[in-house]
C-alpha cells in the first residue's frame, strides 16, 4: 500500500527521500484503508521509514492489531535535483526509461534493485507481509512483476500482489475498493 496523501501529492511535486508529512486527507484516507484490511490474514507489516509510510503503516497496525517493523530500504527513490519540483511527465518517464537521473539522484535500476531486495526480506516474515511505501517504489516492484511500471498508484489504497499462474509471466494486482466504491 502506498502512503496517504502529502501536500506535495497534491500539488504533484517530487518529494523523493525528503520527509514531507500526510495531510488531514491522507490521515483519513489511512483511516478509510486500515478496515479493507481486515480479515486478510495479513500477520506482518513493514514500512518505510519515512514518517508519510510510517504513519499510514502505524494507523493499519493499531486496527490490526500489530506492531510495524521498518526496512530502511523501503524509503523512497532519491530523485536528487528534482526534489521539490513539480513531477513533469517528460523527466519522469525518461527516468522509468532509464534515459535520465537526476543529478545526485538514484537511477530506476537502482530503485528496482534496492525494492526487491527489500521485498524478499519482507517475504521471510509470516505471510502475508503488507508492504506500507511509495509511489516510485511501486513503480520499481510493478516493472519486476512484468507490468507497466509508469502508472501513478493512488495513494493508501490497498493492493494485494499474486504471483503469475503457471505459464504466464505477469503478477496480477488486485485492489481493495473501500465500501460503496466499484
Amino acid at each position: 500500500m502506498r502512503h496517504g496523501q502529502t501536500d506535495w501529492n497534491a500539488q504533484n511535486l517530487a518529494q523523493g527521500n525528503l520527509e514531507i508529512p500526510l495531510n488531514e486527507t491522507g490521515l483519513a484516507q489511512a483511516r478509510s484503508a486500515a478496515p479493507l484490511l481486515l480479515n486478510r490474514g495479513i500477520t506482518t507489516i513493514i514500512s518505510s521509514p519515512l514518517s508519510r509510510a510510517r504513519v499510514t503503516a502505524e494507523i493499519a497496525a493499531e486496527k490490526l492489531g500489530l506492531p510495524v517493523l521498518v526496512d530502511p530500504d523501503l524509503h523512497e527513490v532519491d530523485f536528487g535535483e528534482q526534489e521539490g519540483k513539480p513531477m513533469l511527465a517528460q523527466w519522469f518517464t525518461d527516468w522509468i526509461n532509464g534515459i535520465y537521473t537526476p543529478a545526485g539522484g538514484e537511477s530506476f535500476l537502482e530503485l528496482r534493485k534496492r525494492a526487491a531486495g527489500a521485498v524478499n526480506r519482507a517475504l521471510t516474515y509470516p505471510a502475508p507481509v503488507l508492504i506500507v511505501a511509495h509511489g516510485a517504489l511501486f513503480r520499481a516492484l510493478r516493472a519486476d512483476f512484468g507490468l507497466d511500471p509508469d502508472v501513478r498508484l493512488a495513494n493508501a489504497i490497498p493492493q494485494f500482489c499474486e504471483p503469475p499462474a503457471p505459464g504466464l509471466t505477469a503478477w496480477t494486482i488486485t485492489f481493495a475498493e473501500p465500501a460503496g466504491q466499484t
